[in-house]
């Protein structure tokens, strides 16, 4: 299967700069799986196609103000460092630009020294080990220096951080957000439960791996970066039952679709656990828990695209985005909606 068989024309004004006032008032796409079939909503109409004892599957991962920007001790230069995973005792994997001066042994400085820290090694894909020196609690430190960490094609930084967050968001952890999730409101969420619709967390910190472009013209020759989920037993508990009463299991985001995917056993059956994850979903591939997907649109040849094709098939997908771009549908993190069924 070829890179270039997920290729899409996108216009860059379709890129979405900035969310909308009302989280609920983006577009939704309604795409039938089987037929291909497309009908155009506003997204809090998703209640209308969710049924009571479904299951809606969210990401209550919270995405950390993981962008710092610093001095190189010695020379003054300007330093912008990512953080991507946490490794233990103040020890980070990062990303650092510019990389080439930042060798083991450098050390960079943020906030006046509030916060500082030191390259110990370079590790895959250039990525770098730090550890950072600080005095009291990091998260709060982080929350004072940090910026929101958004994708390269949102080309100013958000006035509101909250913005960047879901409105269940828990767990910190993530560099990027579950952004199907931005769509939600705590009324709409509400209205859902009232209808009977049984709402599962879970939680997978969303890594930089998201954003990476797939380079390999085999998309089979293109490697996932490892991602951290947890499921805990109360919540496993209310997908298997959705499962065992012949109801519906909804994910909201790809993030949430590759959690339940990851932790099912060959019977698609859930229990409490955590681990890493580095699963890629393409066509051809047997879906284990998930039957319908609530997602945002996607960057063409992404293994976003390509997971969205393994369930609604590659022709359908590409023919609703088509069809998004005709009607002038916004794209990306803070763009519409998209509804899977």
């Amino acid at each position: 299967m070829k890179r270039q068989d997920f290729y899409f024309d996108l216009p860059e004004e379709l890129i979405a700069q900035d969310p909308l006032e009302d989280r609920s008032s983006s577009r939704l796409l309604v795409l039938d799986k089987k037929t291909g079939a497309t009908s155009h909503h506003i997204f809090r109409e998703i209640k209308d196609y969710l049924k009571p004892g479904d299951c809606l599957v969210i990401n209550d991962t919270k995405v950390i103000p993981a962008r710092l920007i610093g001095e190189k001790e010695g020379t003054g230069g300007k330093v912008e460092v990512l953080l991507l995973k946490r490794k233990g005792n103040d020890v980070w994997e990062t990303l650092v630009k510019p990389g080439k001066k930042m060798k083991p042994g450098a050390r960079v400085s943020f906030g006046d020294g509030l916060l500082k820290g030191e390259v110990l090694e370079v590790v895959e894909e250039g990525n770098r080990l730090i550890h950072f020196e600080y005095e009291g609690i990091f998260e709060e430190i982080l929350d004072q220096l940090g910026q929101m960490p958004l994708p390269p094609y949102i080309t100013h930084q958000l006035e509101d951080k909250n913005r960047y967050q879901t409105v269940y968001a828990k767990h910190s952890g993530s560099a990027a957000a579950p952004t199907a999730g931005l769509h939600f409101t705590p009324e709409l969420l509400e209205e859902i439960k009232a209808e009977g619709v049984e709402i599962a967390h879970v939680t997978l910190h969303v890594g930089l791996g998201t954003f990476r472009p797939v380079k390999a013209d085999d998309i089979l020759d293109h490697h996932m970066h490892s991602e951290f989920y947890r499921i805990e037993a109360s919540e496993a508990e209310k997908i298997n039952r959705a499962k065992e009463s012949g109801h519906r299991v909804i994910c909201v985001g790809t993030t949430s679709c590759r959690t339940v995917e990851s932790a099912a056993d060959e019977n698609g059956k859930l229990k409490e656990c955590s681990g890493w994850t580095e699963i890629f979903i393409y066509p051809g591939y047997k879906f284990k828990v998930l039957d319908c997907l609530i997602t945002n649109f996607h960057l063409p040849e992404s293994t976003l695209i390509m997971l969205v094709s393994a369930l609604a098939g590659r022709e359908h997908v590409l023919a609703a985005y088509e069809e998004a771009v005709k009607e002038r549908y916004r794209f990306f993190s803070f763009g519409d909606a998209m509804f899977i069924e």
